[in-house]
């Protein structure tokens, strides 16, 4: 393992055994969880369908086509479930994977880079749960009629759900990311803003690339993207009033 308090540079098979053995670690994590998510399967299940059960009409259920369906769609929960409980803790690997190449001054970050990653991210996948299910299954669920009836496949709101809590839960990580360019100097500020009109373009096409072909979730995660996008510009304009006093030679 790299020692960071010496200037020598690790070869490249270290690199790759540092890399074997924290991705060794996060899939023990994972696999434990997992285990102990299974046993909370139906429960699990249950919490993610709450959205869906209070829009679908009284009479409304959900079904699985095939044999094995409802028994894969269990292994899934519990596998998503112990992703989301370790998301620290892999965060974690990464930063300690990455930090040996950092400066002293950088690795200070480590704690408000771990908080902030966990914040933004289970604060996406809430806002995904309880604002953008909510009114999308309404919306959809709208078209149904006496004749064409919804009938859910399990395995299909698995994947839809999950798309969807994972995509929000990514894009809310946009001014975590954008601080960390800025303070290697990829990004300021003044870009920042005057790109705004492009970045807006960006924004609508992430937001159709990251969820379903309709016009309604697409809004409802660009809508939030502008404001990340305004929050991350005020985040680098902070992080840059600070840069000339840290970067004094004396001061770490």
């Amino acid at each position: 393992m790299n020692n960071p308090d010496t200037n020598e540079k690790m070869p490249f098979t270290s690199h790759l055994e540092e890399m074997r053995s924290r991705l060794l670690r996060v899939i023990i994590v994972v696999g434990i969880l997992f285990v102990i998510c299974y046993f909370f399967k139906k429960n699990l299940f249950e919490i993610l369908t709450i959205p869906l059960a209070v829009a679908m009409p009284e009479s409304g259920t959900m079904i699985f086509t095939g044999l094995p369906e409802a028994f894969f769609t269990y292994l899934k929960v519990a596998f998503f479930g112990a992703i989301f409980l370790a998301s620290p803790y892999i965060l974690y690997q990464i930063w300690k994977f990455v930090s040996p190449g950092l400066f002293e001054s950088e690795k200070k970050y480590v704690f408000p880079f771990m908080f902030f990653s966990v914040t933004f991210f289970l604060g996406g996948s809430a806002f995904a749960y309880y604002v953008v299910f909510p009114f999308g299954f309404k919306f959809f669920l709208a078209f149904g009629t006496d004749f064409i009836k919804p009938m859910l496949s399990i395995r299909e709101y698995l994947s839809f759900s999950f798309k969807l809590l994972l995509a929000f839960g990514i894009i809310f990580e946009l001014p975590v990311f954008m601080f960390f360019l800025s303070r290697i100097g990829l990004i300021n500020s003044r870009t920042l803003t005057a790109k705004r009109k492009y970045a807006i373009l960006v924004i609508f096409i992430t937001a159709a690339l990251f969820t379903p072909p309709d016009v309604v979730t697409q809004v409802m995660m660009a809508l939030p993207l502008i404001l990340l996008y305004e929050i991350s510009v005020w985040v680098v304009k902070l992080g840059e009033k600070k840069v000339p006093r840290e970067e004094t030679p004396g001061n770490e």
